[in-house]
Formats: C-alpha cells, structure tokens, sequence
C-alpha cells in the first residue's frame, strides 16, 4: 500500500473525509518522524560505553596488575643462615643475588661488640649458607694468636703428636688446620659452646660446612680430651 493510499485509509478510518489527503499524508509523515527521533533519542540514552584501559604492553589494568603479583610470587629465594653477633639471629629468606650486608640487615643488624669489618658485606650469598659474624673479642684473636693465646689457665689446644685438641682450641689455632678458615673455626667454637665438648673427632662432623670430605684431611691432626 502507497503513502497516498495510507493516507486515504486513515482519513476514512477518523472520519476525516473534508480534509485532503495531502494534509492527512503530512501529518503522518511529521509523527512517524517524531517517533523515529524519540527511539533514536532512547537508544543513545540507554546505551552505555566502556573504555579498558590499558597498561604498558597493550595489556589492561587488571592484567598488569595480575602479572606483577605473578612475577613477584615466582621471583627466585634464597635461604641463609644468619649467626653470631646480630640482633636476631635465624634463617632469613632473601631475593637471589643479594648480598651480606642484606642478610646482616633480615637479621637485625650488627649485635652490641659485632665486628663490623670482619665479614665482607658486599659479598654475593649462595642459597644454603651459613654467615657468622663475629665479636670484635674474637675478630681479634683470630687476627692476633699471641694475644689469642696468652690465657696462662687456658688447656692446651695440642697433644701429643701436634694434634689441635677441637675441644680446647681457640679460633687461631683452629684456623692453623689445613682447609679451616676463620668462618669454619668460628663455627666450631660456637657448636661446641651451644651443644657441649666433643665426644669423638667424627662428631666435628656436626658442624656446618665439615662433610665427609673435609673430615678426612682433619682426622688425622686433630684430637678430642
């Protein structure tokens, strides 16, 4: 059905029938424009926009910020032991690559009589290890075996055959043994102090860092009394 024939329809059907219907087809045209511009109007209304935001990389806000907390839950840790003159002495967990001044600062921080210079702070740790720092009291003996040894009531740290007696000896003398160092002895003096004298050379073997290997060029010139 034309627009003209529409028209002559709707003037019937509202009993229009003096009134043209070029007139009748104006009106209609004017309402049906009025419509569509109102469902227009409603459909821009209620219409609603959103807008992601995005991050560096292209990703969203939301995934960022899931990437980062993924990225920090899977960063690699290192565990270390941290002994002797610190605050808060313990194991301490620590991001890969840090170093020992990081460890000392988990720990609390350098205890009252530390040493402060005689562990190297700047150096890198590795996971398992065990860093003590020293007392300035034995950072000094260690530095200075006469002084170390000039306790006239101290027992003697050897017996016979020239065997360092691991129950009496001090750091300095400790540290005369092949492959024991300043740390070693240090550990040493401080495990027989926390756990009691050594029963029997093999015990030596409780330390940290003395393993079956190390034992076997120590046995032969230490002893127990």
């Amino acid at each position: 059905m034309g627009f003209q024939d529409s028209a002559y329809s709707w003037r019937a059907r509202l009993h229009l029938g003096r009134t043209k219907p070029a007139v009748i087809a104006g009106v209609l045209a004017v309402a049906l424009l009025i419509v569509l511009c109102a469902a227009s109007g409603a459909l821009q209304a209620g219409g609603t926009s959103f807008e992601i935001v995005k991050g560096p990389g292209g990703a969203s806000a939301s995934e960022a910020a899931s990437s980062a907390q993924s990225a920090a839950e899977e960063a690699p840790q290192i565990c270390v032991h941290v002994g002797g003159c610190v605050a808060h002495p313990g194991v301490c967990y620590l991001p890969a690559g840090a170093r020992v001044a990081e460890a000392v600062e988990a720990a609390g921080g350098f205890a009252e009589g530390a040493a402060h210079d005689a562990v190297n702070l700047a150096r890198v740790l590795s996971d398992g290890e065990q860093i003590i720092v020293p007392s300035a009291e034995e950072a000094a003996a260690a530095a200075n075996p006469s002084v170390a040894a000039g306790s006239a009531a101290a027992p003697p740290a050897s017996a016979a055959g020239g065997r360092v007696n691991i129950n009496t000896a001090d750091v300095a003398q400790l540290v005369t043994l092949d492959g024991v160092g300043e740390a070693t002895a240090l550990k040493i003096v401080r495990d027989r102090e926390a756990n009691g004298p050594f029963k029997t050379i093999e015990d030596l073997k409780r330390v940290s860092g003395i393993g079956d290997k190390k034992f076997e060029g120590l046995k032969d010139h230490i002893c127990v009394g």
